[in-house]
């Protein structure tokens, strides 16, 4: 797990320049440095040594015969296998693995078979790989878009790394606020789609590849969750099951490869209880959990984690949290944050806690909602598509009833009902959208001076690839719905949080639910294996000799901080700075952002403090970075 930069072009000072960017990586990679530099082309990298801790592992790496470099972040668990698999072709060529690093097997696999080689591949990562001889230039990404690379074009060059900061310390980069992907932040706490925050700074897809030589230059996808998946081929509920279970154990059996210390967050919830229910299976000692706990008794679910914990004889820690805390350790937290969003703080927390207790590893039950249908949205378009009926009444009659229901009980929820009753269809392109809304259009266009319309990026991308489908393929509704959340919260905010909150603490984040295998298998399954309530029945089942659904049988509440309680107390100053900074700048209409803050203060339902906090993070990411 590491770092990658480069830049491709005529450049002056590019060593300079790629050490600059290096530098803004160094929490990334704590444990080697290296850059690599010819005319037209620099590569830089910074390490995280979690396989083959040796240097003949470190980075750029050449391949022998000197034509081809490779800079790369993540891990490719199946490495070891893929190198007995190439053994026969390698000797062809008279290549010999000089380490024992995924790294090397990933170089000699593109130098092989190309970007076709990537399919074979099980794991995370960015890469850059250049061929001297033909000056070209390949940049690639994972299938769910675990690892992130972000990259800026213009006529003279491409500069490329592992974040956002690192294009920007460049020189290269304009820090030029990109004021579309600014209305999509104040809509969704998030950029979608392949813009960033920043002007020109684009963020390359998930399962694609960026081909650049002098003759061509394009994206193309090696994988998609639609295309990839498994045609439901009739399986019996016990089979799948079995499937299920048998991927699920397999997925963190490889995640578990390490030369390092590893570890598991532990919510108690179902998914991170699945993780560690699994991994400890799989340790030969006592695998080290971890767990936040608050005074808040509302949020607090340690003692569901306590009891996980004694199930499975781990090596258990409970990391104390307070408001005060967090006021020591916010402007740290927000230094880590790479792009802005409005969530990640929590992530910040445990992750820190786990890598001062040695850890350089740990594993996530990230993805488990998505794919076994744990979020309310799944069960809300469910109850939805059998009110189809409501479509027939004339939109004024609806949009009477919306008006209603809003004055009966006010409040964000029924504001988002309201909107879905004055929609024309009531499917996922159209629907989905207001579920992870936080801030509507009406109230957008208040808020900023001047709104740059256009197609919404979520709305357009489900329209063109779910509602008609990627040709020949057609989706279930709960497949429907998990691939809005893969490709939306999941991509925008939750993977995209995890990288660079933990990656800050050179915390290496590993993610089982989300093997492709499993996604391939789970994304065409009837609706009646998936949209089950209880949620999540299908999951449970498939663990039911290790998880007694018992210790389940409660609201699901999710990893969240008493955010409400202190921002009104604690955290109060520092929100309240931050607002009024915002307000002052020149895209926003000052007076509606401190009306928003009033409102919060006097506890309007309307005005949860999600509203507020991601305005906060907002600022003081443009304030750490100087973007204007």
């Amino acid at each position: 797990m590491c770092g990658i930069n480069g830049i491709l072009g005529p450049c002056s000072r590019a060593e300079e320049r790629i050490a600059a960017m290096n530098a803004g990586l160094a929490h990334r990679g704590p444990n080697a440095e290296g850059s690599w530099l010819e005319p037209g082309i620099a590569l830089g990298h910074k390490r995280l040594s979690i396989i083959d801790l040796n240097p003949r592992a470190n980075q750029p790496m050449h391949s022998p015969c000197g034509r081809y470099v490779l800079v790369y972040n993540g891990e490719i668990y199946n490495f070891d296998q893929l190198a007995g698999d190439m053994r026969e072709a390698m000797a062809a060529k008279g290549l010999q693995l000089r380490s024992s690093s995924d790294t090397e097997v990933l170089l000699y696999g593109l130098m092989l078979y190309g970007e076709s080689f990537l399919e074979r591949c099980n794991g995370m990562f960015a890469f850059a790989f250049y061929d001297r001889e033909h000056r070209s230039l390949l940049l690639g990404r994972d299938r769910l878009g675990i690892k992130p690379l972000y990259y800026f074009r213009d006529k003279d060059c491409l500069v490329f790394s592992s974040e956002l900061r690192a294009c920007l310390a460049s020189g290269l980069v304009p820090r030029r606020l990109d004021e579309r992907a600014l209305a999509d932040y104040l809509r969704y706490q998030c950029v979608h789609g392949e813009r960033s925050i920043v002007q020109g700074v684009s963020m390359l897809p998930p399962g694609t590849c960026l081909h650049l030589d002098e003759d061509e230059e394009g994206i193309r996808y090696w994988w998609h969750p639609i295309t990839h998946g498994r045609s439901w081929q009739g399986m019996s509920r016990e089979a799948l099951k079995a499937e299920i279970r048998s991927s699920l154990q397999d997925s963190v059996r490889q995640r578990l490869i390490s030369d390092v210390p590893f570890g598991a967050f532990l919510s108690g919830g179902i998914d991170s209880s699945a993780v560690v229910a699994l991994a400890a299976r799989e340790c030969s000692g006592s695998l080290r959990t971890f767990t936040v706990s608050f005074a808040e008794a509302k949020h607090d679910e340690s003692h569901h984690a306590q009891r996980i914990a004694e199930r499975f004889a781990t090596d258990h820690r409970e990391i104390r949290l307070s408001a005060d805390h967090l006021l020591q350790s916010l402007p740290q937290a927000l230094g880590a944050m790479d792009h802005p969003t409005g969530d990640g703080i929590n992530t910040y927390v445990v992750a820190g806690a786990a890598r001062e207790a040695g850890i350089s590893v740990a594993l996530s039950g990230l993805g488990s909602d998505e794919l076994f249908g744990g979020y309310p949205v799944f069960q809300q378009l469910k109850a939805l598509q059998q009110k189809k009926w409501l479509l027939s009444y004339p939109r004024f009659v609806r949009a009477g009833l919306a008006a209603a229901y809003k004055r009966i009980k006010p409040g964000v929820a029924s504001d988002k009902i309201a909107k879905v009753l004055c929609e024309d269809y009531f499917d996922v392109d159209y629907v989905y959208p207001y579920s992870r809304e936080l801030c509507g259009m009406e109230e957008l266009r208040q808020v900023l001076r001047k709104y740059i319309g256009g197609a919404d990026e979520v709305f357009a991308m489900l329209h063109r690839e779910v509602a008609f489908g990627t040709e020949g393929y057609a989706l279930p509704l709960s497949g429907r719905i998990s691939y809005a959340e893969l490709r939306t919260y999941l991509h925008s905010v939750l993977l995209r949080d995890t990288d660079q909150m933990s990656m800050a603490h050179a915390l290496e984040v590993r993610v089982p639910f989300l093997d492709h295998r499993l996604v391939e298998l789970l994304m065409y399954i009837p609706d009646s294996e998936r949209l089950s309530e209880p949620p999540k029945q299908l999951l449970l089942e498939s663990l039911a000799d290790l998880l007694d659904p018992e210790l389940f049988m409660r609201p699901k509440q999710g990893f969240t901080f008493p955010w409400e309680e202190w921002m009104r107390g604690g955290l109060r100053d520092f929100c309240e700075s931050h607002i009024n900074a915002l307000a002052k700048r020149e895209q926003f209409n000052g007076k509606e952002l401190l009306q928003r803050w009033k409102r919060f203060d006097k506890k309007d339902p309307r005005v949860s403090w999600s509203r507020i906090w991601y305005l906060c993070a907002l600022e003081a990411w443009l304030q750490n970075n100087e973007v204007s």
